[in-house]
Formats: C-alpha cells, sequence, structure tokens
C-alpha cells in the first residue's frame, strides 16, 4: 500500500514473502547456479534465509549498515563488519549476494570488491 504522500510502499508479511517466493522462481528460471548465499544484515537476512531454504544452500551473514535513524532514508557512511558469520568452513565458489534493497548500490559494491579481494 502506497502511503499518502506516495513516498513510501508498505508491504505486508504475507505480500513479502510472495515476493521472495517470486525472486527465487526468477533466480531459478534465469539458469545461474551458485554454491552459497551470503545475507546483508539486516534487511537481507529474511530473504536470504528463505533462498537458502529454497534452493537448499548454506548461508552466511555479513553485517553492513549506512543508514541510520537520525537521518532516516538518506544513506550515509558504510559500516562493514570485520568477519563474515558462518555454520562452518568458509566463504567460497559462486556466491548468491542477497540484501533487502539496492538503492545506490554503493553497498553491494563494496561488498562485493571486498570479497574479490
Amino acid at each position: 500500500m502506497l502511503t499518502d504522500d506516495g513516498k513510501h510502499l508498505y508491504v505486508s508479511w504475507d505480500e513479502y514473502h510472495m515476493l521472495i517466493e517470486r525472486l527465487a522462481l526468477k533466480i531459478d528460471a534465469s539458469g545461474w547456479e551458485f554454491d552459497q548465499i551470503l545475507c546483508l544484515a539486516r534487511g537481507g537476512m529474511r530473504p536470504g534465509d528463505v533462498l537458502s531454504r529454497v534452493f537448499d544452500k548454506p548461508l552466511a551473514i555479513m553485517s553492513t549498515s549506512s543508514y541510520r535513524a537520525e537521518s532516516g532514508t538518506i544513506q550515509g557512511r558504510l559500516d562493514m563488519a570485520k568477519y563474515i558469520t558462518m555454520p562452518k568452513g568458509e566463504l567460497a565458489g559462486r556466491v548468491l549476494l542477497v540484501d533487502d534493497l539496492a538503492d545506490s548500490g554503493i553497498t553491494l559494491r563494496a561488498v562485493v570488491d571486498r570479497l574479490r579481494g
């Protein structure tokens, strides 16, 4: 549902999960194969968890933050965790990078650059 000012879109949990399932179908249809999923916390955790279960792939988590409560929807300095959390092993192979939104692309580019070393 779009707010009265037309600036925000609110979705229910059911709609949110339906959109994640739709994303999973698009990923599958693309034919792109991956070995692991890396979700960016916090926003990418729910989509990452669902995709990990759908594709039966290991899930890793990296904490990132560039939005602060005091600045609302304005992106600020990007902070990235030093370590990636995984149940075992290390991040390797082809990785599906998952976040809840990609507006400027700054976070995704920074994470990809860091992963490539």
